[in-house]
């Protein structure tokens, strides 16, 4: 029995990153959004951060889906790109956001101003910047294996 070429890159954990990352968001959102530390709930951020904990909980199920697909297929480099937009918008949305959550990561941290929005949104953009570098080192190989498959036919 011939075994089948792996065609994941080590650097697909990224897809696993962003299910990290973003899964807790998701399960609470979902399930308790009220008892999120957020300031100023009402129905309406309530009603949104359901809608948004449905989004995010749908990228995790996708990037689980996709993690073990090979790289040069067109639906995981879709989602790549679709969730390297998501994580840096939301880093740069969590970068420019006034104060929302009222806890502090300690006394030494608020004199750096190291707050957990800016920490959350450079989690985001750590996580963005990766997909983006997923794509660059995969991309000799999507395409090389694209090439092949042509040339096959």
């Amino acid at each position: 029995m011939d075994a089948q070429p792996s065609f994941r890159h080590p650097f697909s954990v990224i897809f696993l990153l962003h299910i990290a990352l973003d899964i807790p968001m998701a399960i609470q959102g979902l399930w308790a959004p009220a008892s999120l530390p957020f300031l100023q709930l009402n129905n309406t951020t309530l009603v949104f951060i359901k809608l948004y904990a449905a989004l995010v909980a749908g990228t995790c199920a996708a990037s689980l889906l996709c993690f073990s697909l090979p790289e040069f297929l067109p639906g995981k480099r879709a989602l790549a790109i679709g969730l390297c937009i998501y994580h840096v918008t939301c880093s740069t949305v969590l970068y420019g956001a006034p104060r929302f959550i009222p806890m502090s990561l300690g006394a030494l941290a608020e004199s750096y101003n190291c707050t957990p929005e800016l920490v959350w949104g450079t989690l985001h953009g750590l996580v963005g910047f990766g997909f983006a570098i997923w794509w660059q080192v995969t991309v000799q190989m999507a395409a090389a294996l694209r090439a092949a498959a042509a040339k096959a036919q």
